[in-house]
């Protein structure tokens, strides 16, 4: 088992014995997510697919946070913010504008990336080092802005 899944474990005995509720569902939800990547592969989880799988799961609470807000139902819209919350604890803290921007301008000169034509590889070479602290679409709009 990973430190992740250790982790998370350790959290949810602590809120199973101080009956929190939402809290020892969402971290159920979280540790079954991972216990089924790890099955659909059939091997212990790395690091970076460990994050995946917290994106994939931060992804879902934010769209059904929107769906639900869209279809006017607000107390399952705040149970889905309380599940995201607790999930972020979990994930790597988020870079900043300005770390980003570095990040994106090292890698423009060092792929020498001249126009939009370039965006493809500049985006292959960004998205690794901001992986799970970042929105791609954030990272995208700039790399956009930066070749324009």
């Amino acid at each position: 088992m990973t430190a992740l899944a250790t982790r998370i474990e350790a959290d949810l005995k602590v809120a199973m014995l101080a009956k929190e509720a939402v809290r020892r569902d969402a971290l159920r939800l979280i540790l079954s997510s991972l216990r089924l990547a790890e099955k659909e592969l059939q091997r212990p989880l790395t690091g970076d697919e460990e994050l995946q799988v917290l994106q994939r799961e931060r992804k879902r609470r934010v769209e059904a946070i929107e769906a639900f807000r869209a279809g006017d139902r607000e107390e399952q819209a705040a149970k889905e913010e309380r599940e995201l919350d607790i999930l972020q604890e979990f994930m790597p803290a988020p870079l900043s504008e300005d770390e980003i921007e570095a990040i994106v301008d090292d890698v423009i000169a060092e792929t020498g990336a001249t126009s939009l034509r370039d965006i493809g590889r500049v985006m292959a070479d960004v998205m690794p080092q901001v992986s799970g602290r970042v929105d791609g679409g954030t990272v995208s709009q700039m790399v956009k802005e930066k070749l324009a």
